[in-house]
């Protein structure tokens, strides 16, 4: 690693040293984080102000501490897809600390303020199994101002998910995101798949699946004839082009 990329990304230097020691989420860094934003001196500019957070977010990333969440690098990618597929409903598996809840519902804010006559109030599920890690992001998505798109559903993914499409807020997603246990991203996907909320037209994003990897989902994205996928190269972190986003687009039933 080269010491202008450690310069610019400080934080990069802690987990160059720690090697396979290195830890890298669920060790305080989330609390910090959200103090971080919150003695912010630009706290006031960044309320109602969704790319404003993602951008203190990211500093915190690259100055302070790595974050595990989507990252700068990964945003104009996950970004475009919002744009051009242009979901009215989305779900998210894993919310963590609120980033990709921020920028999906910010650019289906603007998808829909495009056409307001032909698009409805758009709604983001964020499903977060960690209750304080949900907590985070119900306190993030209000400060961007987008509390009226998103909703925060705490809990295990599956059993959310089955409670949901139960009480019938949830049935058909456009835009699914995978970005919680790789180990999970095969049977969540086939919970959706069973309740019939992912179907022909939706689109499954699958975060990490270069590295840790998931390859029993990709194994299984792959196999079957009504799914269509692409992967996109990416950084995990600043200078290591290791990672690849999944994007699937779901044709028909066999």
């Amino acid at each position: 690693m080269s010491e202008e990329l450690i310069a610019k990304y400080p934080s990069l230097k802690k987990a160059f040293e720690a090697g396979d020691d290195y830890v890298e989420c669920d060790d305080g860094r989330e609390a910090k984080v959200m103090e971080y934003i919150y003695s912010h001196p630009e706290l006031d500019k960044m309320r109602g102000n969704p790319e404003r957070i993602l951008e203190v977010m990211d500093e915190f990333s690259g100055q302070k501490d790595l974050l595990i969440s989507v990252g700068f690098q990964k945003k104009p990618i996950l970004r475009d897809l919002i744009t051009t597929e242009k979901p009215s409903v989305g779900v998210e598996l894993g919310g963590y600390l609120g980033y990709s809840a921020i920028l999906f519902a910010d650019q289906m804010r603007r998808n829909a303020a495009a056409n307001p006559e032909k698009s409805p109030l758009p709604r983001l599920w964020s499903l977060e199994a960690n209750p304080v890690y949900a907590a985070f992001v119900m306190s993030v998505v209000d400060l961007a101002g987008l509390g009226d798109i998103v909703k925060v559903v705490t809990g295990p993914a599956e059993a959310s998910l089955r409670r949901l499409h139960q009480s019938g807020e949830l049935q058909h997603v456009d835009f699914l995101f995978l970005d919680h246990n790789e180990k999970l991203y095969k049977a969540d996907l086939r919970v959706c798949e069973e309740l019939g909320i992912v179907g022909g037209g939706s689109v499954v994003v699958a975060d990490n699946c270069g590295r840790p990897g998931a390859p029993d989902y990709r194994e299984y994205v792959r196999a079957l004839s009504r799914f269509e996928t692409r992967a996109i190269p990416c950084f995990i972190t600043p200078g290591d082009l290791a990672d690849e986003i999944d994007v699937t687009r779901v044709l028909a039933k066999e």
